[in-house]
């Protein structure tokens, strides 16, 4: 899935909270990064780790993500976020967030709930990343809000 519409501007990777599927880590993982370098358990589950303030993967010198091709599908869904007792919805900090029309963010949902579902199902089921702490709950919280 590509997102040509990426104004670069950083605000998405600012602060970070973007929760991570094992697939995604094992993606990441095979590009020759270790977990312990771009993840941190919050809540039992697996982040994008910041670094001064951005996602560790953001180059602040050109403004980009520099695994842009390999990012967590999470960061590919974007600027579609779900807020709790909201649901799911285009992220107004994103200035191309205008551009997103009702079929896009119809999909993009959609691919959004199940990415959660498929995280939300990894943690209930114990399962582990190396160097990990074992999930051992469901974490249907989400804690994606707004700014």
């Amino acid at each position: 899935m590509e997102n040509l519409r990426c104004s670069n501007c950083g605000l998405c990777c600012e602060e970070t909270m973007m929760e991570l599927s094992i697939a995604d880590v094992k993606r990441l993982e095979a590009k020759g990064f270790s977990i312990e370098e771009f993840t941190v358990l919050n809540d039992n589950v697996t982040q994008l780790k910041n670094v001064d303030g951005h996602c560790f993967f953001y180059n602040h010198s050109d403004k980009n993500c520099r695994i842009y091709e390999d990012r967590p599908l999470g960061c590919q869904i974007y600027p579609v976020v779900y807020l709790i007792n909201e649901g799911m919805i285009v992220d107004e900090l994103c200035p191309i967030g205008k551009t997103i029309l009702k079929q896009e963010l119809m999909e993009k949902g959609k691919m959004l709930d199940n990415l959660l579902k498929k995280i939300d199902t990894e943690n209930e089921n114990g399962q582990v990343f190396s160097n990990c702490s074992v999930f051992k709950k469901p974490m249907y919280s989400h804690k994606l809000t707004k700014r």
